[in-house]
């Protein structure tokens, strides 16, 4: 955690501080969290939802708010608090953590999305998008996004065969077949079922190691794209979902033949397809 000034203890009035967080959907390091209290007597220009902004010029503005606001402060949430949390509790914990690391206690907190972390010692209201309507938290979550942006380039230098540095640890196409080639590192959200699979029961440990590179990584992507069909990604509207949900389960099929047909990854091919059978059969019972 890392604040602009000393502690206060006492909060000031009409003082608001913008929260919010970067890192939710990665598959790999901690998530982080800031809050800032911006200085209307100090204006910052250009401030907006740090996902629309280049690396550059959030950079270039994170610089600009740790110089001109009354109080600011970064904190995160480990890996493994992560898991044993899960993500959204975890992410509740950092924006906590940013708030309480404020050197000026404010008197209340707008939050990014649909919910308030516990805790914040200050009235609190949740704003869906507000990164990109709320000044103050424009502020944090360029903040937080930053310095989440340096942590995985940091990380790059100690796990450089998985690319944080390019991806900051997303599930990218190249960050999938890394994982495909080499499994998880310690770093990686075990909760997270892209790499949640590597540990189950030992399927994609001895058998996946013993494969083909080509092999193993085609078969830890189809997976990965079960997975994601099964959990109903992209299966908008009861009546549609089963015909779409048969369509893409067909074509998944058809993209994956090659590792069907291999008598090695026979093991995998049995997973995806009971998987799917699962998540076909829960989707008639409700179409019933």
């Amino acid at each position: 955690m890392r604040s602009s000034m000393s502690s206060a203890d006492e909060p000031h009035p009409g003082l608001v501080c913008g929260v919010d967080e970067a890192g939710r959907g990665p598959l790999a390091g901690p998530v982080y969290a800031a809050a800032v209290i911006l200085d209307p007597a100090r204006r910052i220009n250009g401030l907006a939802d740090s996902k629309v902004l280049t690396a550059g010029r959030r950079d270039v503005l994170a610089e600009r708010i740790k110089e001109r606001a009354t109080a600011w402060s970064v904190a995160f949430a480990s890996v493994e608090e992560i898991d044993r949390l899960n993500i959204f509790h975890a992410s509740m914990l950092a924006m906590q953590r940013a708030v309480a690391g404020l050197a000026v206690r404010p008197n209340a907190a707008i939050i990014d999305g649909n919910a308030c972390p516990p805790g914040l010692g200050c009235r609190a209201r949740a704003i869906v998008d507000g990164d990109a309507t709320e000044r103050p938290i424009s502020a944090a979550s360029i903040l937080a996004k930053t310095a989440r942006d340096a942590q995985m380039t940091a990380l790059h230098d100690r796990y450089p065969q998985y690319g944080f540095s390019q991806h900051k640890g997303y599930a990218t196409a190249e960050h999938l077949q890394a994982l495909g080639r080499v499994g998880p590192c310690e770093i990686h959200r075990r909760s997270f079922y892209a790499v949640g699979v590597f540990f189950q029961g030992n399927l994609f440990a001895d058998r996946w190691q013993a494969m083909a590179e080509e092999l193993r990584v085609r078969s830890y992507r189809m997976y990965c794209e079960a997975t994601k069909l099964a959990m109903g990604t992209g299966l908008v509207g009861e009546r549609a979902k089963l015909a779409k949900f048969d369509q893409q389960r067909k074509r998944l099929q058809r993209t994956y033949a090659d590792v069907r047909a291999t008598e090695d990854a026979a093991a995998h091919v049995d997973l995806v397809d009971e998987m799917l059978r699962k998540a076909r059969q829960e989707l008639r019972s409700k179409r019933a």
